[in-house]
């Protein structure tokens, strides 16, 4: 487990006693009124280690996305750099060069080719339903170029990018440029209660889609230890050991992904998704039977748990 797991809260609560009604604010939309920026769409950017620049309107172009360290990774497939046509943007527009992703998109790296596929091929048919851009991007998107993108971000290795801090008071944030929650230049707390909130922290190099950015998961006081138990034991019949699909480390099993130190709030969405039928693909039986009892403290734990794990 993470050695940056940190500890801020009033009182230590063991187990989490707060309670979730809703999992709604997962899927963050951006604020209506937005933080005044000295960034223009016209401002050069640059950032430490990179002889590139863009403007902010190219970094913000999802059909041709920054590539701040070619040399780090193999060349892009087309389709990961610029899309193909109206619908299909590329790939490194939202999960980064790195295929880390930010909190509002999937984890990319590492991923076993044919699971990538699968998930393609069910946001194709709607049996997996993105709030946003997946849906049609899949509906259009070649075989041949799902495979290479495929293969690309396999090819990768998962980075360790989020640190994690229990906590009863957390900065207050807004929701920003690409559904992120940034904390608030004015300052302020908010409690936690029993939510996630990732924030970039450098905002800078998150707005310019920096493909090693870190961020800080803030969840609740006991959150870790109490989705460690349901992961680890099934919680006497709440849910299944984790471990049994997805591998020592929950590093992936085969075609089975990795849940280790993945986005928190996106793991949560997708816990939700199995559950509500959300997400419904010829593959997700086993996942809807296993989520199918969890409340949402049980999600969240769950979430807090795998993010603070080495992915």
């Amino acid at each position: 487990m993470k050695s940056s797991l940190l500890v801020f809260a009033s009182a230590l609560l063991s187990p989490v006693l707060v309670v979730a009604q809703s999992l709604e604010w997962a899927y963050p939309v951006q604020d209506n009124v937005m933080v005044p920026s000295d960034i223009t769409a016209d401002t050069v950017r640059t950032i430490p280690g990179s002889d590139r620049s863009y403007t902010q309107a190219e970094i913000d172009n999802h059909w041709a996305p920054p590539d701040w360290f070619p040399d780090d990774h193999a060349p892009f497939p087309d389709v990961v750099a610029n899309g193909d046509g109206e619908y299909v943007r590329g790939c490194a527009a939202c999960h980064l060069a790195s295929g880390s992703g930010h909190p509002e998109s999937s984890h990319l790296a590492g991923l076993p080719v044919e699971y990538f596929m699968r998930q393609m091929a069910d946001f194709a048919s709607g049996a997996r339903i993105d709030r946003f851009w997946m849906n049609p991007i899949a509906e259009h998107i070649s075989d041949a170029d799902s495979r290479e993108a495929a293969e690309y971000f396999a090819g990768l290795p998962p980075l360790d990018w989020i640190d994690v801090v229990e906590a009863d008071t957390v900065p207050r944030t807004y929701t920003g440029d690409g559904r992120m929650h940034f904390v608030h230049p004015d300052g302020g707390t908010q409690e936690l209660g029993m939510r996630i909130i990732e924030t970039p922290n450098e905002p800078e190099f998150a707005t310019a889609r920096h493909p090693y950015a870190k961020f800080t998961a803030y969840v609740p006081v006991g959150s870790v230890a109490r989705g460690e138990l349901l992961a680890t034991t099934g919680a006497g019949g709440t849910t299944v050991q984790c471990a049994i699909c997805h591998g020592e480390g929950l590093r992936g099993l085969g075609e089975i992904p990795r849940i280790a130190g993945v986005s928190a709030m996106y793991t949560v969405r997708q816990l939700n998704d199995f559950k509500s039928g959300t997400r419904n693909g010829p593959a997700s039986a086993l996942m809807h039977a296993t989520v199918v009892n969890l409340t949402p403290e049980d999600i969240v734990s769950l979430a807090a748990y795998l993010v603070s794990l080495d992915p």
